[in-house]
This record gives structure tokens, sequence and C-alpha cells, in this order.
């Protein structure tokens, strides 16, 4: 499979990325047909564009490879619990661990800090080196928010070969973009023809 190590949008967001950062998370390793293979978080540049199109990063927070390795991983782990979900199966003892760790990187309350000028305010701590834990909490707790909230029974898989993306089933629609859905009804259409 070649990576591309590009963050242009190859297909528009799934159903349900606008609500569930997660979904749009796993879904930035794309297969696609032919056996290309899209890593929107293959660099440590593409990862970093991608946070900060998302707000989780600033845009000059300077995403290391071990970082962007930290990300892939903690995608794959989503990836799985997503995969139980939609196919009713328990989850991978260590991808449950890994998102459990994930949330609990971050402090989830905003600290107290005092302005000299204009008092006291409340903010969450984010010095450089702690971008990468709150990025990993917050994608971590979108999860959870979807796995466990009553879009769960919506998710799905993709039901166009060979793509690989989650989206939130609408009615009867199981494809993640109008490509896909074409490409599905295009085989069932062959299918036909060659019976």
């Amino acid at each position: 499979m070649s990576e591309t190590p590009t963050a242009e949008p190859v297909l528009p967001p799934a159903p349900g990325a606008a609500d569930y950062v997660a979904l749009d998370f796993v879904n930035s390793a794309i297969a696609l047909p032919g056996g290309q293979f899209i890593d929107l978080l293959g660099t440590p540049a593409s990862t970093n564009q991608w946070l900060a199109e998302r707000g989780l990063a600033p845009p000059d927070a300077g995403v290391q490879e071990m970082c962007a390795t930290q990300l892939r991983s903690l995608r794959e782990h989503v990836r799985a619990l997503f995969a139980a979900r939609v196919a009713g199966l328990p989850a991978l003892p260590a991808a449950l661990s890994a998102v459990n760790d994930a949330l609990t990187r971050a402090p989830t309350a905003a600290l107290l800090y005092w302005d000299e000028k204009t008092g006291p305010y409340r903010a969450a701590p984010c010095p450089v080196n702690e971008v990468l834990d709150h990025a990993l909490a917050a994608l971590a707790a979108d999860t959870a928010d979807l796995l466990t909230g009553p879009d769960a029974e919506r998710l799905t898989g993709c039901g166009s070969t060979p793509c690989n993306r989650y989206l939130l089933r609408h009615g009867r629609r199981h494809w993640c973009s109008t490509r896909c859905g074409d490409r599905a009804r295009a085989a069932r259409a062959y299918a036909r023809r060659a019976r």
C-alpha cells in the first residue's frame, strides 16, 4: 500500500464527523480502491495540521514523530472499539486501557489563574509540552461520549469495499460518501449482470 503524506481531504467528512471528532479521528486513515492508502496523521507536519484544524492544538505546536505515533496508536485502539461496537463483540482490553489512559492525561477542570490587570480567571493548563496530552484526552473523551451516548446505535462501517471509514447511519444510508455509495451500487449492478 502506498502512503500519501498529504493532509488534503480526499473524501468529504463522513456523516456524524461534524458532531464527533472521534469519527473524524478514526477516519484519518483512509483505504482507497487500487490498494492506495492515505494517512492524514502520517507525518508530524500533517498531524499538526490535522490537530490545528480541529482546534486540538495550536498551528505552531511543533508536533514531533513521537507525538504523531502516539496519536496513530490511539486511533487504532479507537478503531478497534468502533469495530467491536458495530459487530456487537466485547471490546479488546488493550483498546479500553488505551482510551482510559488517554482520558486521564489531562485535568478535567479549568484551573484558577490570576492576571495582575484583570484579576482571576479560569483556564485549562496547556503549556506546549502538554498539547499532546490534551489532544489525546479530548479525542478519548469524544470516543467515550459516542460509544456510550444515544448515537452509538447509529455507528456503522462504510458498506463499500475497500473503504474502512466509520459513520453515523442516517436511515438506510451505509456509505461514508457519495463516491462510496456509487461504487457499491455499481458493484451490485455488475454482480446482477454477471449472474
